[in-house]
């Protein structure tokens, strides 16, 4: 059974940086794509980033060039590397593993608990 473990999480001022590691402490699991999530108070939860077993990269348009997601898909490890983090990227983040069937059907998704990030301005 998959469980998501995330860590790394905290409070920072506006421009500061944060790194959160999500790994899966159940068994490990054939997973296709892994990423994170985040979540604001009064919003919709939203992709940040996510990675591939391929190597391919999906970002958010409003982290690109700051966020930096990297991991090992087989090992069900993820990490999200945040940089020149602003007030509006304050929000619950939540790691994502997902299993496939092709490229957009999903059979399984998988959730952490969540991470708070808070930056303060």
């Amino acid at each position: 059974q998959v469980q998501l473990v995330e860590s790394g999480g905290g409070l920072v001022q506006a421009g500061g940086s944060l790194r959160l590691s999500c790994a899966n402490s159940g068994s490990i699991f054939r997973i296709n794509t892994m990423g994170w999530y985040r979540q604001a108070p009064g919003k919709q939860r939203e992709l940040v980033a996510a990675i591939t077993g391929g190597g391919g990269l999906n970002y958010a348009d409003s982290v690109k060039g700051r966020f930096t997601i990297s991991g090992d898909i087989a090992k069900n490890t993820v990490y999200l590397q945040m940089n020149g983090l602003k007030a509006e990227d304050t929000a619950v983040y939540y790691c994502n593993a997902r299993r496939l069937l092709g490229t957009t059907v999903v059979i399984n998704d998988y959730w952490g608990q969540g991470t708070q990030v808070t930056v303060s301005s």
